[in-house]
């Protein structure tokens, strides 16, 4: 199971890459294999103003739906529009192509709070 070291975590199973103040945001690869098949996913609007750890996506697999959350505050500008058509990417690339939405951060300090790689191996232990 991969945890890449450069990202940060949320307990919730979600990683966030920071580009500047923009946070691109996806699910890990331990919350994919747990739903499994990934057949669906519901993302949030865009100019959504968003608040840290406010649920604002669905992913839906054969096992079940799982709400996703807003790992920080601030605002969607861009969502993984490929997941309409192709929602096994959060299943085959989840660091990767299967990216959910991006978010301009609004405060950077609740960044520094987010899970290390380490942190979140241990929390998933």
């Amino acid at each position: 199971m991969a945890i890449p070291s450069e990202l940060k975590y949320t307990e919730e199973h979600e990683w966030v890459r920071m580009d500047g103040d923009i946070a691109i945001v996806g699910v890990t690869d331990h919350a994919q294999e747990e739903l499994s098949d990934v057949v669906f996913v519901e993302l949030p609007e865009l100019e959504r103003e968003v608040e840290e750890k406010e649920q604002m996506a669905v992913v839906e697999s054969v096992k079940a739906a799982s709400d996703i959350y807003a790992p920080v505050s601030g605002t969607i500008i861009e969502v993984n529009v490929a997941l309409e058509e192709e929602p096994g990417l959060v299943n085959e690339d989840p660091y990767g192509e299967g990216w959910l939405f991006k978010i301009r951060v609004s405060d950077m300090e609740i960044v520094e709070g987010l899970l290390t790689a380490d942190d979140y191996e241990e929390h998933i232990g």
